[in-house]
């Protein structure tokens, strides 16, 4: 049985216990927000622990002796976590939607530019690839989109929200922060179609980043998509611990 399968085993678990409501919703939503903004911003260099980002996001504590910058980048991706889930009963994904989640990410770290494509060459250390020119990332950004509107509905929905991912990293149309909107749509992606969020922790940083070079410089996207895949499969084990649902006894169980 591989990753993909056992993904949808334990989603039919957790889909018997749907629709999370109330306080269940509220707890999951919140655990998310933080565990998402805490381990999306590590992987960026950002050195606020889980605990330290939970007290700035619930108690408005900052921490003292950490840089301005990124207190606003825990502020700012918690903001664009609250937009994500604002569209996850939509099935679309649009290029306002992708400005919007820059804009609330960067808006207090660089006002000028959230939201905006960005106007100038871009090299990210540690790759070869060569990003799109600041004159081609309105098009390829308006090709995504259509590739998004046309080809969804061709992938399984966890392949779908890798690819995205890949694709719109490969673009890289802001100036920073393109790794945090990366994996907010890439989970925008997957609750729209009923799947949990795809936690990358730090500690997977370079299997991640070295996923994501094997698509950028040899066209291979398995890597990373099985990476993500182990993600939501992850996720999904760390539900059905909090809520308390049972496993299957068998990994057949469930095809039966």
């Amino acid at each position: 049985m591989n990753t993909l399968q056992k993904v949808e085993q334990l989603k039919k678990c957790i889909d018997k216990e749907r629709p999370f409501e109330g306080h269940m919703l509220t707890q999951l939503r919140a655990y998310y927000r933080i565990g998402l903004t805490y381990s999306s911003n590590a992987l960026e260099g950002n050195t606020h622990t889980i605990t330290e980002t939970k007290v700035l996001l619930e108690d408005g504590l900052t921490v003292g002796g950490k840089p301005l910058r990124e207190t606003y980048e825990v502020l700012g991706h918690a903001e664009a976590y609250d937009f994500m889930f604002s569209l996850y009963q939509n099935k679309e994904i649009s290029i306002e939607d992708i400005k919007t989640l820059h804009r609330l990410f960067y808006q207090s770290i660089d006002e000028n530019n959230a939201g905006v494509w960005r106007q100038v060459p871009i090299i990210v250390t540690g790759t070869d690839y060569a990003f799109p020119s600041p004159e081609a990332v309105d098009a390829q950004m308006l090709g995504l989109e259509a590739w998004i509107k046309s080809e969804r509905d061709s992938y399984h929905p966890v392949d779908f929200a890798a690819l995205l991912h890949l694709k719109f990293v490969s673009i890289h149309p802001f100036i920073d922060g393109n790794g945090r909107v990366s994996r907010l749509l890439m989970n925008l992606a997957l609750i729209q179609s009923g799947y949990l969020l795809a936690i990358v922790p730090p500690i997977c940083r370079m299997e991640y980043l070295n996923a994501i070079r094997t698509y950028q410089l040899r066209g291979n996207p398995n890597p990373f998509r099985e990476h993500i895949t182990e993600r939501v499969l992850e996720s999904e084990r760390e539900v059905m611990r909090l809520f308390h649902i049972p496993m299957p006894k068998r990994e057949t169980d469930l095809d039966r």
